[in-house]
């Protein structure tokens, strides 16, 4: 074809990549009923003055798929990154042994996993307006090129075929999500 029809749908396909990884990353923080170091990624501890993520001032990690653990670089932190765990209201009680800090992820409830597949569907739902919106910009681009009307309606196919790509891919991952949310 030409550039100015490959810049289209080079961009078009960027930003549908970008809905993905955008639904990707908001599916790490959804809760699957297994401890994960995700899920403690809002949390914010008080460094000295500046409010600080708690990857930046300690180590979380998983013991098992119940329980998380967080071993602050600095003892001092265990105090604050205790009260920034409760603050976040996450539901969670962490326990401080004097090094570390554990936190026992109790099991979901039917009700809650519900819910979030509910939050997973409407993830899903806005990343897919987020893929709808840029067919608009290609197709809209599309119209303003000085190119015959028959590779006009080509274009906006391959923009069609690469949103119906895209749309059926988020449709996968929504499955599996609540397949992972579902399980008990």
């Amino acid at each position: 074809m030409n550039d100015e029809v490959d810049f289209i749908l080079d961009t078009a396909k960027e930003a549908m990549d970008n809905a993905i990884a955008h639904l990707e990353k908001e599916f790490r923080s959804i809760r699957a009923g297994k401890a994960t170091p995700a899920m403690l990624g809002t949390v914010l501890v008080n460094y000295y003055g500046s409010q600080t993520p708690l990857s930046q001032v300690a180590n979380v990690s998983t013991a098992d798929p119940r329980t998380l653990t967080i071993q602050p670089w600095e003892k001092k932190m265990l105090q604050e990154i205790e009260k920034a765990i409760q603050l976040a209201n996450l539901g969670f009680n962490p326990m401080n042994n004097g090094d570390i800090i554990m936190i026992n992820v109790p099991p979901l409830t039917e009700e809650r996993r519900k819910d979030l597949a509910k939050q997973s569907k409407a993830e899903a739902e806005f990343a897919k307006v987020g893929i709808r919106n840029a067919r608009k910009d290609a197709n809209n681009d599309i119209k303003k090129l000085e190119i015959s009307e028959d590779l006009k309606k080509i274009v906006e196919d391959d923009v069609q075929k690469l949103t119906d790509t895209f749309v059926k891919k988020i449709d996968e991952i929504l499955v599996v999500k609540e397949k992972e949310i579902m399980t008990v």
